[in-house]
């Protein structure tokens, strides 16, 4: 049986991004036609396209297609949520972790969700000051918590591939929000962030 891959993409963007990659390959000093680079410009466009599909959508709308009244006040944890992002300065990769708790004030939202605000945001030419402040934003205005914390952890290509190349560098950003502010809520926070609690892991 055949293998058909099933992706969709805007024709027009693609046929136009595929030009100006045939373009950079051959700037670069190689051979846009040559057998190994014919069908590159293609799969660059599409790959593209796919990295950047964040601009797509809408973590307002995410949150709230699975927000749920739930009378309860403890703190909710996702952690070790993968991200996969590209630096607005140079267009190269930067991948890591990202560490989300928020206090619910009423509201709650499907912990999916959480991750795939992350994935919305991650999905764009991006800086990971910025990345991290747009995910606590979205929670904090779409559930009204009493808090919420983002922590992310990531390797930037940028900074082992080129410049300073520094391979095992790790960047770490966070935001807090209301009752993370406090630094009590702050330590339990980072306290359950580092503990493995499922046994065996």
């Amino acid at each position: 049986m055949a293998y058909n891959k099933t992706e969709k993409y805007d024709e027009s963007t693609t046929q136009d991004l595929m030009e100006h990659y045939m373009k950079i390959i051959g700037l670069v000093g190689e051979d846009p036609g040559r057998e190994g680079l014919v069908k590159t410009p293609e799969r660059i466009a599409k790959a593209i396209q796919f990295a950047t599909q964040g601009y797509h959508q809408d973590a307002d709308a995410v949150l709230n297609s699975a927000k749920f009244h739930e009378d309860i006040s403890e703190m909710i944890i996702v952690k070790d949520i993968e991200l996969y992002s590209i630096c607005e300065h140079h267009m190269l990769p930067f991948f890591g972790k990202a560490h989300i708790a928020y206090i619910p004030n009423g509201w709650i939202t499907g912990l999916s969700k959480i991750a795939r605000v992350v994935d919305i945001f991650s999905r764009r030419l991006q800086v990971q000051e910025r990345l991290t402040t747009q995910i606590l934003d979205a929670i904090r205005n779409a559930l009204d918590p009493l808090g919420v914390a983002v922590v992310i952890e990531a390797s930037h290509l940028c900074m082992m591939m080129r410049g300073v190349q520094k391979q095992n560098s790790v960047t770490t950003t966070s935001a807090f929000f209301g009752e993370f502010e406090k630094q009590s809520t702050r330590n339990e926070f980072i306290n359950l962030v580092q503990a493995d609690l499922i046994k065996g892991k």
